[in-house]
């Protein structure tokens, strides 16, 4: 995440209203960003001073007492004049209101292929940026493997498919599903292709290969050996289950 996205979360982030999600990222822009921290430094400073310094004033013992009695002299009356038969009528219609709201709400929530997916675009959007599509630039892959070591709790496996007109650019760490990633880049003519790497933990989100298109990129999800890849690009969707398929063979 940039600047500009992570400033506006700072302030939920100091109170603890984030969620984990949200936060690793925070945590994880901070770390590499120094205006940021910074800006998070005077931000918990502020906090701080005002936590010291601020006065609290205790409201009177008896204000308690004061304000139940009012409220149960001014509750009207004509509530205790209703039948029971309407009340538990209209508590049953909200009831069945707010299932069906949650329901609705249930059946709209993103799978986690959706929700990997729209990560994935994203990341990847930010990646077309000048200066930030590769951080170890090579073709070679004995040369982009080793550069992961030490980053990662993982070693991803890194190929050089330029022999099947899929030739290796480089790699970047990144952020998905929860965690650090391997970001591997490829090229195909002038599409860019980012495949991303991490560990298969039986709770990632496809078992067998997937493919989606949404704005106007293709996306496709697979595991094999042990991790799980999730591959997207601009170039058209046989040519991405090609180069997946490279992948796979790779992998074996």
């Amino acid at each position: 995440m940039e600047c500009k996205q992570i400033r506006p979360l700072m302030s939920a982030y100091l109170d603890q209203e984030l969620d984990a999600r949200q936060a690793s990222q925070v945590e994880m822009h901070i770390t590499g960003c120094h205006d940021c921290s910074d800006a998070l430094s005077q931000m918990q400073a502020v906090k701080a001073g005002v936590k010291q310094h601020a006065h609290y004033h205790t409201a009177p013992a008896g204000l308690r007492t004061k304000i139940m009695a009012d409220l149960s002299q001014q509750r009207p009356s004509r509530f205790r004049s209703w039948p029971w038969a309407w009340i538990n009528l209209g508590l049953a219609g909200m009831s069945s209101a707010a299932f069906a709201g949650m329901l609705i709400l249930y059946l709209n929530q993103p799978s986690a292929n959706d929700i990997v997916n729209e990560d994935v675009l994203s990341s990847h959007f930010r990646s077309l940026a000048p200066g930030h599509l590769v951080d170890v630039v090579s073709s070679d892959q004995h040369t982009v493997k080793p550069w992961y070591a030490g980053k990662l709790d993982f070693s991803p496996p890194v190929r050089d498919l330029a022999a099947q007109g899929y030739p290796l650019l480089g790699g970047r760490l990144d952020y998905l599903a929860g965690r650090q990633v391997a970001a591997l880049v490829y090229q195909r003519r002038k599409h860019i292709v980012s495949l991303y790497v991490y560990p298969e933990n039986g709770k990632s989100p496809a078992a067998s290969a997937s493919a989606v298109s949404s704005r106007g990129y293709q996306l496709m999800q697979w595991n094999a050996a042990g991790m799980h890849y999730v591959a997207v690009s601009d170039m058209n969707a046989e040519e991405l289950a090609q180069f997946a398929n490279q992948i796979k063979i790779s992998a074996e």
